[in-house]
């Protein structure tokens, strides 16, 4: 039996180990607590704004949001990165008129690509930087088939821009022009995003579609991409008729390019573009042509052959669709001018042909492609 002062003792540390244990679960238990009450709270959500798409407000207030700005800081920065390779070109075809477009410096060596139509029946050409300096440039080439063109300025440059590879496009991907529309406005950036790849517009194949605003001056300016690269050169846009209800916004249209890359190396190097040559007037098929009871959605169906020149020579007539060159497929990608530009005038390739649903085979010899004032058609 224990004496009195040692049952003391032990209801003593009895009690302080009750003491020490209700404070030791609370600690626990405050944590716990601590834990549960956060992982109750409600979640968090980061919303990217895409460009040209609002956040809905209703969502918002009814999900509690960190609404952040990386979607608009990336194109500040692109712009930041490019804005000053881009310059006005201003074309002087009399004492009494003058033309404006924009272009982008691609070289340290004062290299700069624009549109063709840009310069027509230009007497002297300048550029003004966007620091608003002005700068004589010389013609270098173009080729008006691709409507590009290439100047250049013998003085330091204040920026230059990578080009891209269009090839690697989707739609739906932002993109973003800068130029100087209406000639006056320098420098002026849209954003909106790739509408559609390989679409044609007259003899254009392979165009860039984009509803980022272009307007008049805004042609030879570039289109580039979130990580600063020109992906295409601005062309055209189409509004739609006259005087009809059928009047559209937001149809612009871009040189890919890779296809720039190819024509501005040429212009630099020669001067000029050879352009193997036809002789056809054709329009690309598309999915529609199997339900008009064509039976391929492939090729290029000759509307119109011209009274000399290969085609007339190997004996194509208007309704023959040509399908592949040299084995490869005529496609929407793939069009006929872009597989034409593989080879060079005197070579000889072989078109499979459709002629009445009979397929053969021709060989041709491409020629050089003559001054569109001289094709006879």
């Amino acid at each position: 039996m224990a004496s009195p002062k040692r049952q003391i003792g032990l209801s003593a540390l009895v009690v302080i180990a009750m003491i020490l244990a209700g404070l030791g679960g609370g600690l626990v238990g405050g944590v716990t607590g601590y834990q549960l009450a956060q992982d109750l709270q409600p979640t968090r959500t980061v919303i990217t704004p895409q460009p040209g798409l609002p956040v809905n407000p209703t969502a918002a207030a009814d999900t509690p949001a960190l609404v952040t700005d990386l979607a608009s800081d990336a194109v500040v920065q692109t712009v930041a990165k490019t804005s000053p390779a881009v310059v006005k070109v201003v074309s002087t075809i009399n004492s009494n008129q003058k033309a404006s477009g924009s272009g982008v410096i691609i070289s340290e060596d004062g290299y700069i690509i624009t549109n063709n139509h840009v310069l027509e029946g230009q007497r002297r050409l300048q550029v003004i930087y966007a620091d608003g300096s002005y700068h004589d440039a010389e013609l270098i080439g173009t080729d008006p088939y691709a409507d590009i063109a290439v100047i250049r300025v013998r003085d330091a440059v204040p920026g230059m821009a990578e080009l891209g590879d269009s090839d690697a496009l989707q739609p739906g991907e932002t993109v973003i022009a800068i130029g100087s529309p209406l000639g006056e406005f320098q420098n002026s950036v849209t954003v909106g995003v790739v509408s559609a790849l390989n679409r044609s517009v007259d003899r254009m194949e392979g165009l860039i579609q984009t509803d980022a605003a272009i307007n008049h001056g805004n042609s030879g300016g570039p289109l580039i991409n979130v990580k600063g690269q020109v992906i295409g050169i601005n062309t055209l846009v189409v509004r739609g008729d006259q005087g009809s209800f059928d009047v559209a916004q937001g149809l612009g249209f871009a040189v890919p390019s890779n296809i720039v890359r190819e024509v501005s190396d040429a212009l630099i190097a020669n001067g000029d573009v050879e352009r193997p040559f036809l002789g056809i007037e054709y329009e690309l098929l598309t999915p529609d042509a199997l339900t008009s009871g064509i039976g391929t959605d492939k090729g290029a169906v000759i509307t119109s052959v011209g009274d000399s020149g290969p085609a007339r020579r190997a004996g194509l007539l208007p309704g023959d669709i040509i399908t592949q060159i040299n084995g490869e497929d005529i496609t929407p990608s793939t069009s006929l001018q872009r597989l034409l530009m593989q080879y060079k005038p005197n070579d000889t390739v072989t078109l499979s042909v459709l002629r009445d649903g009979q397929a053969q085979e021709v060989q041709i010899t491409l020629t050089t492609r003559p001054p569109e004032d001289q094709i006879n058609k």
